[in-house]
């Protein structure tokens, strides 16, 4: 499904009365599920020929929100360059099954080298190395989905 078309959907759910929305075009399904109790606007995809689902955004409320809880304490960031995911997609460490993966810790890498391929709405999408360094931790497993701006690899 063509994504100005799902963005279409979104918001007319987002603007509408209706709670949920349900597209089948060949193959693909698609489900819009309005949730107000969500405080942030997420989008969850579930493996393929399953359906997806999309949380639209709320209408806007008149009183204001109440101020959100300080987030709790994260592990240590990682020192060197993080690369984060441009997209959500499934991430794959090789061009196929079986293939060598592009890199490995410890690997010396360029600037535009290929690190991986994150896969979204059935095409690949290969993410390079935007410094060069040396890949210090992969922090995602081959065929995990990712979310946008998901830490991907450190590059020292």
């Amino acid at each position: 499904m063509d994504l100005r078309k799902l963005k279409t959907l979104i918001d007319l759910v987002a603007e509408s009365d209706i709670a949920e929305l349900e597209v089948t075009e060949g193959e693909s399904k698609v489900r819009i599920v309005k949730s107000s109790a969500n405080p942030q606007n997420g989008m969850m995809m579930v493996p393929q020929q399953a359906v997806q689902h999309y949380a639209a955004p709320a209408p806007h409320a008149a009183a204001p929100a109440p101020a959100a809880a300080p987030a709790p304490a994260v592990a240590a960031e990682p020192t060197g360059h993080v690369v984060k995911s441009p997209m959500v997609g499934t991430f794959y460490r090789s061009s196929a099954p079986g293939a060598p993966a592009f890199v490995e810790v410890g690997q010396s890498i360029k600037s535009g080298d290929t690190l991986c391929i994150i896969e979204a709405m059935k095409l690949l999408n290969e993410i390079d190395a935007d410094v060069a360094g040396t890949v210090t931790k992969i922090l995602v497993e081959n065929g995990q989905p990712v979310e946008f701006g998901q830490p991907l690899f450190v590059i020292g």
